[in-house]
């Protein structure tokens, strides 16, 4: 089984949602690192040197290959990465290797047979 690692930075607001799709769309489960900082084209506002733009959340998926573009679609939806600025970035990996997952194998192998 080949892996692909999701990585998606998405509004503090909006991961959840994000979260909750990606499961929908074939997702096992997911980290949500907290509280990220980042800069996209424009230069966050501040005021007095304070940020007045919201924190991030970086959100990692090992997903199944199969199931990868899929639940990045669904990211990219959710979280209206592509339709508003400044809303976050969503992107894959391949993943040469991994360990931790060989229990979720079994439920992975029948639900991408079911599909395919």
């Amino acid at each position: 089984m080949h892996f692909k690692l999701i990585v998606a930075t998405v509004s503090q607001e909006r991961t959840v949602q994000v979260v909750d799709a990606a499961r929908a769309a074939g997702a096992t489960g997911a980290t949500v690192i907290a509280q990220a900082r980042g800069e996209g084209l424009v230069r966050p506002r501040t005021f007095f040197g304070l940020e007045l733009d919201g924190q991030r959340d970086v959100v990692l998926m090992l997903v199944e290959q199969h199931l990868a573009r899929r639940i990045l679609e669904r990211i990219a939806d959710v979280g209206a990465l592509d339709s508003t600025d400044g809303t976050g970035i969503a992107f894959q990996i391949d993943v040469e290797d991994a360990v931790g997952v060989a229990h979720q194998a079994t439920t992975l192998t029948e639900r991408l047979e079911d599909e395919l």
